[in-house]
């Protein structure tokens, strides 16, 4: 027997009880105004313009003060998004910041921004995933958003690499930027926001890319200063081998549960580490450079920062529109790796 059809009202009943998804309705950023180009480093490092950009894509990268914190570059970034949005700071329900390099082991850096910017209503937590940073903590945003517990989040992905980088560390100095991009999410019942995610971690990839000493199993000591525990260490072929391998791969499965096909995507921003695995990861999806955001070449990794940063960019040059398919994927220390897909809302700068 034929099924009798759906009356409208039952279509539209059933439409209105599923819950809005978690869009990004404002964005902010802060790069500190030092900026260093290539020739800097060959004072420290047996290196030169060229070896750089034809390795890494890199021409130029901000870097903090010596002193400046992380939660001093976030603060300005926090404030453009609200500003933007004509919010207040006591409007906000609660703030996440990804980040490797807070201002100290505690408290959070999320509580220094919170009470920097007078956030009095807003509870805060800082998440560690490293250049994955950004895409966890928005995916886990997200959550309070489409459950129905916050109205308001905000998101910052934050690093002042420079202050963990040895100078005369070849393989690692010449890499990182510091900056700071903070977006807000906000319930959107117009088919806009987060689609899908997906987040993998493989633990056993620790040992390439870390920092070995600063915690409970190194504290610090004059040992582990002598022998500059406390800088960035990487095993640069297994960290290659393994991003290029997970940029694509996360990518192709959060675009499959997003239910939709790699053609449908209007703009991919990758984590901005080397110019190579880009390429790479673009190569795998077939997507031409017209739907790509590269921005390496002036800010360097600034890790947690990248994928702000990069929507940042895709705003400026005017390349994302409503409706349009956003894909933001990115791969770190852990390893981490986080991909997720959002249809665009109506922000534009």
């Amino acid at each position: 027997m034929e099924m009798e059809r759906p009356s409208l009202a039952w279509s539209i009943y059933s439409t209105a009880l599923m819950p809005p998804r978690a869009a990004i309705t404002s964005i902010g950023r802060y790069l500190p105004p030092r900026v260093l180009d290539n020739k800097y480093f060959e004072q420290f490092v047996a290196t030169n313009d060229e070896w750089i950009r034809t390795r890494t894509g890199i021409t130029t990268r901000h870097h903090a003060e010596k002193g400046v914190g992380s939660s001093e570059l976030a603060t300005p970034a926090a404030r453009e998004c609200l500003e933007r949005r004509g919010l207040g700071p006591d409007e906000i329900d609660l703030i996440i910041v990804a980040t490797v390099t807070p201002d100290m082991m505690f408290p959070a850096t999320a509580c220094l921004l919170q009470a920097n910017l007078g956030a009095t209503r807003a509870w805060a937590f800082d998440l560690s995933a490293a250049c994955s940073g950004f895409v966890y903590a928005l995916t886990v945003g997200a959550q309070f958003v489409e459950s129905g517990a916050h109205k308001r989040v905000l998101v910052v992905g934050v690093d002042v690499m420079s202050s963990i980088l040895d100078f005369q560390d070849r393989t690692t100095c010449i890499l990182f930027g510091d900056g700071a991009g903070a977006v807000l999410l906000e319930p959107a019942e117009d088919g806009t926001g987060l689609l899908a995610f997906t987040h993998e971690v493989d633990g056993t990839g620790g040992a390439y890319l870390h920092m070995p000493a600063g915690g409970s199993l190194r504290p610090p000591s004059h040992e582990t200063v002598d022998q500059k525990l406390h800088f960035i260490r990487q095993e640069g072929q297994a960290v290659f081998k393994y991003a290029v391998r997970k940029m694509a791969e996360a990518s192709v499965l959060a675009v499959e549960k997003a239910g939709l096909q790699n053609k449908d995507i209007d703009l991919f921003i990758p984590h901005q580490a080397n110019i190579r695995i880009i390429d790479a990861a673009q190569t795998r999806l077939g997507l031409p450079d017209s739907k790509v955001i590269k921005n390496i070449a002036k800010y360097g990794n600034t890790t947690a920062a990248t994928i702000p940063l990069g929507i940042y960019t895709a705003l400026e040059e005017k390349r994302l529109k409503k409706g349009d398919n956003l894909l933001m994927t990115a791969v770190g220390a852990g390893f981490t790796v986080g991909s997720a897909v959002l249809r665009w809302s109506t922000l534009t700068l």
